[in-house]
């Protein structure tokens, strides 16, 4: 009688393939499965486009916007005809959207196998023959290039903004502690990190629930010690108690960005109000400056939102000259989603959507000038580069001054001078255009 060989055991365990949808937080969150995955000594692929008929899908779904949810939809659908058609085994569904919406998938969708919510690692693992593994602080399984990594610090918000479900799918704020960020960046760098995007729904609410203070200027020095780290970027900063302190840490340190991402939503002290920010126009102008005045060479990347309930022309028009004279570095704008249990929803919904996205593109425009300006300005100068990535006769990187995927990129023709993605060189820009740079890689 033949007995299976070693070789032929380990086959036995079917391959995951994890497909991520929606933000940085749930980049983060596919990473640590993938990474638990791997610590199980499971076969798991990120994204693969080559199925194999036993596979298990793990869909992570984003729940946070109507096209967001919309896509998350349709990539269910999607695979889960694939597995009636024998194509794939089985298809299981986490994240956001399944947080909030887990009954009404369960109703609708049938031969989904498990759904689980944004806080049911443990369960998902278990449901697929896989432990949960505490020893594997900060081991994770990087879906971006290993030079640079998003780095959450925290889960959920308890921010009472009314246009946000993100609280009823993340749940309450709730910080990791230093001593466990710092074992997963070192972890990180001696891997090849050198870029840690500090990512949370606040990131300027750290500590106080583990520290009974804000604690994130403290978190700052202590990844800024770690060997290895060359950046460190904040995103997702709230402007209500901005604790100051760390732009005090972004002056000290050399490897803290001059960067940070503070989506201001609005202008309108009466859509300010009804959104429940917490902050008024001259208090958000205020800020602003302050920020301005501390960190002057600081670029600062905010996002609006376009058509709020009850949005007047007279509140968007003083929104497009607020934009015109703060200039922002970096801008994006939404329109408004009208999501189900916010406090938002209760209001009519009266702005129409091609309103809506006419005043988004008003708004782009504007910033399109601005980005224009501010980027004629850096032609002749010099600067620190990461490359991220060669595309046909292009190396393409980033200044400190951007962020992965939304803000500017630095374009270097690779027949003229070569790096090898991940390395940091020196750029000096020849030609700038409204959101990309190009420059000569110059020995310094």
């Amino acid at each position: 009688m033949k007995t299976k060989s070693s070789k032929e055991v380990s086959r036995v365990k079917p391959r995951v393939n994890v497909i991520t949808l929606g933000c940085s937080k749930n980049i983060h969150d596919s990473e640590v499965l993938m990474g638990q995955l791997r610590g199980n000594q499971m076969d798991v692929v990120h994204e693969a486009q080559k199925l194999n008929k036993d596979d298990i899908i793990v869909i992570n779904t984003c729940g946070f916007i109507d096209n967001a949810k919309q896509e998350s939809i349709d990539t269910i659908l999607q695979y889960s005809e694939l597995k009636d058609q024998g194509k794939v085994g089985k298809v299981i569904v986490t994240g956001c959207l399944s947080e909030r919406y887990k009954p009404e998938l369960e109703a609708e969708i049938k031969n989904v196998d498990s759904f689980f919510g944004t806080n049911d690692l443990q369960n998902l693992l278990s449901s697929i023959g896989a432990d949960y593994k505490h020893e594997l602080v900060g081991e994770r399984l990087l879906t971006t290039p290993s030079h640079f990594s998003y780095f959450k610090i925290a889960e959920g918000c308890n921010r009472p903004c009314s246009f946000c479900a993100i609280p009823l799918m993340r749940g309450k704020h709730v910080s990791k502690p230093i001593d466990d960020l710092v074992k997963e960046a070192k972890y990180l760098a001696k891997n090849g990190t050198k870029e840690l995007i500090l990512i949370a729904q606040d990131l300027t609410y750290y500590g106080l629930d583990l520290y009974s203070k804000r604690n994130l200027a403290d978190l700052l020095r202590n990844l800024s010690d770690v060997d290895g780290i060359e950046w460190i970027r904040l995103q997702y900063a709230y402007p209500s108690g901005f604790p100051m302190d760390i732009l005090d840490v972004m002056n000290e340190r050399s490897n803290i960005c001059n960067y940070l991402d503070m989506p201001l939503q609005h202008i309108s002290d009466n859509m300010l109000s009804s959104m429940r920010r917490g902050i008024t126009r001259q208090k958000t102008i205020d800020l602003v400056n302050s920020i301005r005045d501390k960190v002057p060479d600081i670029a600062l990347r905010t996002t609006l939102i376009c058509g709020y309930p009850g949005e007047t022309e007279k509140d968007f028009e003083e929104m497009k000259e607020w934009v015109s004279e703060s200039r922002f570095d970096r801008l994006g704008c939404f329109t408004y989603s009208h999501e189900e249990k916010t406090h938002a929803h209760l209001l009519n919904d009266d702005v129409p959507e091609e309103v809506k996205q006419q005043r988004v593109e008003d708004i782009m425009n504007i910033q399109q000038e601005i980005s224009f300006d501010i980027n004629q300005d850096k032609v002749g100068k010099t600067y620190k580069v990461l490359i991220d990535k060669k595309e046909g006769n292009y190396l393409t990187g980033r200044t400190e001054f951007d962020s992965p995927e939304v803000d500017n990129e630095v374009l270097i023709d690779a027949r003229i001078s070569y790096a090898t993605p991940g390395t940091f060189v020196q750029v000096k820009i020849d030609r700038a255009e409204d959101f990309d740079l190009y420059g000569q890689i110059v020995k310094i």
